[in-house]
């Protein structure tokens, strides 16, 4: 019997009095307090307004228009201090409608070039700081036109995708608008001049930190002449004059921290910076393969000086910037956070380092370098997870796609390195992992369930997570009216679906109506979503109660709807191989029939055997033999030309992989036991192709190829055709060598039956007895798969 705590209302005349709270007996409900309704909107203004604040934007958005009283609260000035429209797609007339909310923006974050072409419909003239993403198309004229229009930028950040189209000319114009820049953090820009940095000194006297990552060329000499910064990082940063550098930047009076990491330089540089500056605290140099391979170079020679190296203890070194260094623990930047005292240069410090990590180790990440195996299982997870827990939001965000990221060892393949998940699961990962994606922001909950997803094809993970509630909470997300969200709470449904005993567990957590809710929203334009839900149905319904659920949730339909109007190959092979699981708990459901009785189904499937892709082709063949096993079903198979795709598909994969081999062959295995379509087989060639795939080396194409050939000898006709292509020494072949014995018994049975005397009077009669009706003999029902 649970318990819960219940808001009771009583009535008394046509009033409503709400009672206190208190726990009760669910089952014990009193018939007084029936019916009872709470009035939300007589709730206190600045409650209302603190639960606003716990809501994404479109959900603040939806609330404030169900009355007038929350509009008026909706658009209060301390919501919208702030704004992501990342998860948006922001343009012209979104930012205009917006723009009675954000008079007051100070901080705004976007993606994409379309985004940004809108912030100025925003009207938000006190905007203190910009971030922005996926900016590979954004111009100089757009970065212009947003920082003239933006006077009070104190920080603008771009990255870390390459702004490919930014020059010189947009900084200068930077430097030129916003005097009170302090923060300026570029990504990928081709060169930076020496006169963009010039105009930087001379107009933005303020701008201590500055970031020029991963571009191609800067001018050292100029960048030695910012007097004002305090931060400064070239990470990734090619054609760097290195001896230019160590004997201009120690120069810098202001200079703490030095970001120099993915870079070429070599220790006699480090030396210098280290040795020379009068201000430097900390220089990191992850991944310098130069400065690695200097065996001979000391790192703990310079005192009160810090080098957060691949070869140095990380942790241990940062530990040394705090004043009670007896608090060294595991996560010192929690030791930090928590600290009392509160020292604001040592802030400013902690801040830039949570920073630049959060970047570095996403970038090596996503290199997938050689040479880290013992880096990443030792310090790197332990670093993702301590950033994970920042007060930085783009660094939380940043730190979980790293953990997304670095464990995965092959793309293609899905394929993780063991070690390092196991590291994130060792060190409390996984629970970090899951209570930032109930997070209400909608970034870190994306990025979060991506890494769960990442980690869960590791079966001990996967299990870690499920024990977690991990399965609940990404059901709920699956459930997101972001996209992002969704998509990747469904790829990690579809890894946890992987395994049998978490199959159950999903559909529990109302998994599956999610999935196929979600196939329904998102129809259009989001491929990544629908391959990953379509993906995690396919596993579910390969286990016998879950396929009931999928269908009585509409996943036939849904799944039928991809597989006819998707035209991204990844989406054709799930749905595909999702309507095949379906159908092949014939037995025990009726999903087979289900299935073919949609509309459009069969037909969608005999097209998707021609797709150029090999997965979409396998996928297509086993869903078509799985439901050839009902009798409806095989014969309207055959009217929507299947007869003739699956011979042009077995003539075409004597190469391709045993896989598809099999799904080909077994097809029209399943097709041939009707009499009609094993005649069609015979005459549209399909006899030649059957009998090179029983030569082929894998057992399990040996059964399907065997058992259509013992299906079409049946035939008469198909029989003389079988010996007459060379089928005689095959089937020989097969009795005696494969490892097979159900391939031996029907290649045996193929020819007991080619040559029980049949064919002489086939011979003799010629091609009008092809029609002869199967009176002695009756083929096999093919097993399906």
């Amino acid at each position: 019997m649970s318990r819960r705590v219940r808001r009771k209302v009583a009535r008394k005349g046509k009033e409503k009095v709400v009672l206190p709270c208190y726990p009760e007996i669910e089952e014990e409900v009193s018939g007084s307090v029936q019916n009872w309704i709470v009035d939300w909107t007589s709730l206190p203004d600045d409650t209302v307004i603190q639960l606003f604040s716990c809501l994404n934007y479109r959900d603040r958005a939806s609330l404030s228009s169900t009355c007038k009283t929350w509009r008026v609260l909706g658009i209060s000035p301390c919501l919208w201090t702030s704004l992501d429209l990342r998860a948006h797609k922001c343009n012209d007339a979104m930012a205009a409608s917006l723009a009675a909310r954000c008079v007051n923006l100070q901080k705004l974050r976007f993606r994409g070039a379309e985004s940004a072409d809108a912030i100025l419909h925003l009207q938000a003239r006190n905007l203190r700081e910009i971030s922005g993403d996926y900016c590979r198309k954004i111009t100089d004229a757009t970065l212009s036109v947003i920082v003239a229009r933006h006077e009070a930028l104190e920080s603008l950040q771009l990255g870390p995708d390459f702004c490919e189209r930014i020059s010189s000319d947009a900084i200068k114009a930077i430097a030129i608008c916003c005097p009170k820049l302090k923060k300026l953090r570029l990504s990928g820009i081709r060169d930076v001049h020496a006169d963009a940095i010039i105009a930087l000194t001379k107009h933005c006297q303020n701008l201590t930190d500055i970031g020029f990552i991963d571009c191609l060329n800067i001018d050292e000499m100029a960048l030695g002449n910012v007097l004002s910064v305090r931060f400064l990082s070239v990470a990734g940063t090619s054609n760097m004059k290195w001896g230019v550098v160590s004997h201009l930047w120690h120069k810098l009076p202001n200079l703490t921290g030095l970001d120099v990491s993915r870079t070429d330089i070599g220790s006699a540089a480090v030396s210098r910076l280290l040795s020379s500056s009068q201000s430097l605290k900390v220089l990191c140099a992850l991944n310098c393969p130069v400065l690695e391979e200097d065996t001979n170079f000391a790192s703990r020679k310079y005192k009160n000086k810090l080098l957060l190296a691949c070869f140095t203890e990380i942790m241990e070194e940062i530990a040394f910037l705090l004043v009670d260094i007896t608090k060294k623990g595991k996560n010192v930047f929690l030791d930090w956070r928590n600290s009392k005292n509160k020292d604001k240069n040592l802030d400013d410090i902690m801040t830039w380092i949570e920073w630049i990590l959060s970047h570095t180790l996403l970038r090596i990440a996503e290199s997938n370098q050689q040479g880290l195996d013992d880096f990443w299982p030792k310090q790197g997870a332990s670093l993702l997870l301590n950033l994970m827990q920042s007060s930085q939001e783009d660094v939380q965000e940043r730190a979980a796609t790293g953990l997304a990221t670095f464990v995965v060892i092959d793309d293609e393949n899905a394929s993780i390195d063991c070690r390092r998940a196991e590291a994130v699961m060792r060190d409390g990962g996984i629970r970090l992992l899951l209570n930032l994606a109930k997070s209400w922001r909608e970034g870190l909950q994306s990025e979060a369930a991506k890494a769960i997803a990442n980690l869960s094809v590791n079966a001990n993970v996967a299990k870690a997570v499920a024990e977690e509630g991990g399965i609940n909470i990404l059901a709920g997300l699956a459930r997101s009216m972001n996209r992002l969200v969704a998509e990747e709470a469904a790829g990690g449904l579809w890894n946890l679906s992987v395994g049998e005993e978490h199959k159950g567990a999903i559909a529990e957590a109302g998994g599956v109506k999610a999935l196929v809710d979600l196939i329904f929203k998102w129809s259009s334009g989001g491929d990544g979503v629908l391959e990953r839900a379509a993906g995690a149905l396919a596993n579910l319904a390969a286990d016998d109660k879950c396929s009931t659920e999928v269908a009585v949730a509409g996943g036939v339909q849904a799944l039928v709807m991809l597989a006819r109007n998707c035209k991204f190959e990844g989406v054709q092979e799930q749905a595909a191989r999702a309507l095949a699981n379906l159908a092949a708990h014939g037995d025990s459901n009726s999903n087979n029939a289900a299935v073919g009785q949609e509309a459009g189904a069969l037909e969608a499937l005999v097209q998707l055997t021609q797709s150029p892709h090999e997965g979409v082709r396998q996928e297509a063949a086993g869903a078509l033999w799985n439901l050839s096993f009902d009798d409806r079903n095989r014969e309207a198979i055959a009217a929507a030309g299947g007869v003739e795709a699956l011979v042009a598909l077995a003539q075409g994969c004597s190469n391709a992989s045993p896989g598809l081999q099999e799904r080909a062959a077994g097809a029209l295995w399943g097709l041939s036991v009707s009499e009609a379509n094993s005649i069609a087989i015979g005459r549209e060639g399909g006899v030649v192709p059957l009998i090179a795939l029983a030569r082929s080396e894998a057992a399990d194409v040996h059964e399907t190829a065997a058992g259509a050939l013992w299906n079409l000898a049946f035939n008469p006709g198909n029989a003389l055709r079988i010996v007459e292509e060379g089928g005689v020494p095959a089937l020989v072949n097969l009795c005696s060598s494969s490892v097979s014995k159900m391939a031996r018994f029907m290649a045996a049975l193929a020819l007991a039956y080619m040559f029980d005397g049949r064919m002489d009077e086939f011979a003799l009669i010629g091609t009008s007895s092809e029609s002869i009706s199967k009176s002695h003999h009756q083929p096999l029902q093919h097993w399906h798969k």
